[in-house]
């Protein structure tokens, strides 16, 4: 589902107007980049939480030079679902379908 679809869907629920349902959404996701730029994170019960995530100083290599690079230790963005997110998925009979095929 692609952020026009949301914004469509929800304007359909609510029958608020797709321009001010898309205003919300791109306020939304600014809200949360600049958060997260600022070393904050955003948690949000009974969906999840949005958190900067350290990943430690390492060393990788530069396979097509055959060097060795040191990757400073940095902070990713993640999202981590809440549990309730998770069992609503899990529990799922659109997925289960697919899960068993896929074994």
């Amino acid at each position: 589902m692609t952020k026009a679809e949301v914004i469509a869907e929800i304007a359909e629920k609510t029958g608020i107007d797709k321009a001010d349902v898309s205003a919300t959404v791109e306020k939304f996701f600014e809200v949360v980049r600049d958060t997260m730029a600022k070393g904050d994170n955003i948690y949000v019960r009974g969906f999840g939480s949005f958190v900067n995530k350290k990943r430690a100083r390492k060393v990788a290599r530069n396979i097509s030079k055959n060097t060795a690079i040191i990757i400073d230790e940095h902070f990713v963005p993640s999202f981590k679902p809440s549990k309730e997110f998770v069992k609503m998925v899990k529990e799922s009979e659109v997925l289960k379908p697919a899960a068993v095929e896929a074994k």
